[in-house]
């Protein structure tokens, strides 16, 4: 009896210890269904079990995500890809280390929403695209990429698009209620519910349309220079947290398709971003399940926005990407 009381008392001091050693990591992301692997990695333990505590931070924005990486208010980014984050990639200031959402066919990340007055005006697919006001968060959002590349598509120039940085997407939905900007692309957990109530009109997914990277996990260059034991603590938490996001959502052929876990994931979701099961369903992304990263499109996103003059020619992607930590997506 004596030593089985030593030993107890023993694991309860090992136990104690390590949460006292815990590491709080502030992560900053946007509240939709996409940042799902990080909510099932809390949920499930896969943060404690590396000795990790995540405290999630909302954003409106991604480039508020960025800056606050950079500056040190938090210490992970969650977020899409954007001139702000290039531009201080290439001072030296951020690192992506791996990625998560790729917005492709079949999964909803971004919806392209009209307001009701220009929908009633011809405002009725994106071939009608040209000369029309677009919502924007901030000027150099992966946003307006994605809208660029579907205007291209379809035989629009995107010179014609008059992009309104109005600060934030809620911002955006707003302006797009009112009717004053003409469309938009909104994330499907303000667009789904937005169509639904009869504010605006949904013209397509991006997915659907082009596909890119959308987003992925960053961190400072200190953090990940000085802290690698921590990154690595991380990754490891996400990727299975990611792993359980592709099973719950994508079939063997990595096609949409609910699996057997796609309710309780889902409730998970919900739980964490105030969406209903069914809009989380309903505006999940494909998430890599190993959190790799499509390094061929992040290169493509860089020659864009320097095409824009909205990046320094000089920043390339060996200054945005820390291959010490980031899985390449394999080549076709």
């Amino acid at each position: 009896m004596f030593v089985r009381l030593c030993l107890l008392a023993v694991s309860l001091m090992v136990a104690a210890a390590s949460v006292s050693h815990a590491e709080t990591l502030k992560l900053g992301t946007a509240k939709i269904a996409a940042t799902g692997p990080i909510y099932i990695a809390q949920e499930k333990g896969y943060f404690a079990a590396e000795g990790l505590t995540v405290d999630v931070i909302y954003f409106d924005v991604a480039q508020g995500i960025a800056v606050a990486a950079a500056s040190g208010d938090i210490d992970v980014g969650d977020s899409a890809f954007s001139a702000a984050f290039f531009n201080l990639a290439g001072q030296g200031a951020l690192k992506i280390v791996a990625g998560q959402a790729r917005d492709v066919p079949g999964f909803r990340i971004f919806a392209v929403v009209a307001s009701n007055k220009a929908y009633e005006g011809g405002l009725k697919s994106f071939k009608e695209l040209a000369g029309h006001s677009i919502g924007n968060g901030q000027a150099g959002s992966v946003l307006q990429y994605s809208l660029t590349q579907i205007a291209e598509k379809h035989g629009v120039d995107p010179k014609t698009l008059r992009f309104v940085s109005l600060q934030s997407l809620p911002n955006v939905a707003t302006a797009v209620t009112g009717g004053q900007v003409d469309a938009a692309v909104l994330t499907g957990f303000l667009a789904v519910p937005g169509s639904a109530r009869g504010d605006m009109k949904m013209l397509g997914w991006t997915g659907d349309e082009v596909s890119y990277q959308a987003g992925g996990i960053y961190v400072s260059t200190k953090t990940a220079d000085t802290r690698p034991k921590t990154v690595e603590a991380f990754l490891r938490a996400f990727r299975k947290g990611a792993q359980d996001y592709r099973d719950a959502f994508t079939g063997p052929d990595e096609k949409r398709l609910d699996g057997p876990t796609a309710d309780a994931i889902a409730s998970i979701i919900a739980k964490n971003t105030g969406q209903s099961l069914d809009d989380v369903k309903r505006t999940v992304s494909y998430d890599d399940p190993k959190g790799r990263l499509d390094v061929t499109d992040v290169q493509r996103q860089i020659a864009w926005y320097k095409s824009q003059g909205m990046i320094k020619p000089e920043i390339d992607a060996d200054r945005a990407i820390d291959m010490r930590y980031v899985m390449p997506v394999p080549a076709k």
